[in-house]
Parts: C-alpha cells; sequence; structure tokens
C-alpha cells in the first residue's frame, strides 16, 4: 500500500498531464478551425459571430422604473410593476377606480 506522499505526487502528475492533453486537444481544434476556414474562404463575420465580445449586462434589475400610479394626498407611488401596494389595495377596496391615480 502507498503512503499519502505517494498518491499525492501521482495526483499531481496525472493533473499535469490532463492540463496537457487539454492544451493540445485545444491547439489541434483550432488548427482544425482555421484549416477549414481557409479552405473554404470564411472569416470571422462569416460566422456571424464577434470575437472575444463584451459580456451582456442582465435585462433585470437595471435601476427604477417610473411611476405609473401616484397617490396625491400622500405622495405614495407604484411603478405598475410586482405587487399592488397596501395604498392602492386599500383605495381600490373604498371604491376608487386604477385611472384615478394614473401619472
Amino acid at each position: 500500500m502507498s503512503n499519502l506522499s505517494e498518491l499525492l505526487a501521482r495526483k499531481a502528475a496525472l493533473e499535469q498531464q490532463i492540463l496537457e492533453a487539454q492544451r493540445e486537444q485545444r491547439s489541434q481544434a483550432i488548427a482544425q478551425v482555421r484549416a477549414l476556414m481557409t479552405e473554404h474562404g470564411l472569416t470571422l463575420a462569416d460566422l456571424g459571430t464577434r470575437a472575444a465580445a463584451a459580456p451582456r449586462k442582465s435585462a433585470g434589475g437595471s435601476g427604477k422604473v417610473a411611476a405609473k400610479y401616484r397617490n396625491t394626498a400622500t405622495g405614495d407611488s407604484w411603478s405598475g410593476r410586482g405587487l399592488k401596494p397596501n395604498w392602492l389595495k386599500a383605495a381600490l377596496a373604498g371604491g376608487a377606480a386604477l385611472d384615478d391615480f394614473k401619472v
């Protein structure tokens, strides 16, 4: 039975071999793609992608949204997104119309 230090040394050697094999496969794949592109006269623009494009910002959570409804008596407002606020629920329950609060 091998001791721990020998096993760790083998593990490190295997991890290094894996990295080298991955690098080799990647460079072979790049060479194949370049050869095919040259053979067929293709450019990066023909692929319909942008090389090293900057990551896009997500659409959600990108800041405040303008208020669509406002209670003129209290100044409370609601953007129309998410759950209705309590002040609006109470006003609607009291007989007011949603259009009464449109900004």
